[in-house]
C-alpha cells in the first residue's frame, strides 16, 4: 500500500502542475500556496516510497538538489532575471520527480525552455490571432512565462515515473499480492 499512496501521490501533483502552468502562463505569478501544496505532495509521496525500499537515499538527494537549485537561482531573481515563484518551484520539483529523475527532467526543461522562448521571441509561429497578440504583449513586457517548461518538464518527468513505477509493479508481483 505505500507503494501504490506514493504513486497515487505523485499523480496527484499533476493537476496542479498543469494549474501552475495556467496561472503563471495568463498571470506572470506562481502562488506559494499552491508551491507549499507541491512540496507537501512531494514529501509524502517521497516518505511513502523510502518507507517502502527501506531507503532514504531519493530524499536525501531530492533535498540537496533543491536546496542546491534555490541556492543557485536565488542571485538571478535578485537581478531580477527570473522570478520568484520560478526559482521556488524549481526547488520544490526536485521533490515531486525523485532524485534519480533529475536528468530526464534536465533535458525536458532545456529543450521546452529553449521552444518558449522561441515563441516568445517569434509570435508570428503560432497559428491563432489572439495567441499571438498575447505573446507579443509578454515579449513587450520582457516576461517570459518560465514556470509554463518547469511545470511541463515535471508533468512528463512524473507521468514517465508512473508508468516506469506501474510497469516494475505488474513485472515483480506487487500487483498480483493485492488480488
Amino acid at each position: 500500500m505505500l507503494f501504490f499512496g506514493s504513486v497515487l501521490l505523485k499523480a496527484l501533483t499533476v493537476p496542479l502542475l498543469a494549474r501552475v502552468a495556467w496561472l503563471d502562463f495568463t498571470t506572470q505569478k506562481i502562488a506559494n500556496r499552491d508551491v507549499l501544496l507541491l512540496l507537501g505532495l512531494g514529501l509524502g509521496s517521497l516518505a511513502l516510497f523510502s518507507l517502502y525500499s527501506r531507503s532514504w537515499f531519493g530524499m536525501g538527494l531530492s533535498a540537496v538538489a533543491g536546496l542546491l537549485l534555490f541556492v543557485m537561482l536565488f542571485p538571478f531573481w535578485g537581478l531580477r532575471k527570473i522570478g520568484a515563484g520560478d526559482v521556488k518551484l524549481m526547488a520544490v520539483t526536485p521533490f515531486l520527480i525523485g532524485g534519480g529523475n533529475l536528468a530526464l527532467f534536465s533535458v525536458l526543461l532545456l529543450i521546452l525552455a529553449l521552444a518558449t522562448a522561441a515563441i516568445v521571441r517569434n509570435p508570428l509561429m503560432l497559428p491563432a490571432g489572439a495567441f499571438r497578440l498575447f505573446v507579443q504583449h509578454l515579449d513587450r513586457k520582457g516576461v517570459v512565462p518560465f514556470g509554463v517548461p518547469i511545470s511541463v518538464a515535471a508533468i512528463c518527468t512524473i507521468a514517465f515515473v508512473i508508468y516506469k513505477s506501474l510497469v516494475l509493479a505488474s513485472s515483480s508481483g506487487i500487483l498480483d499480492q493485492l488480488n
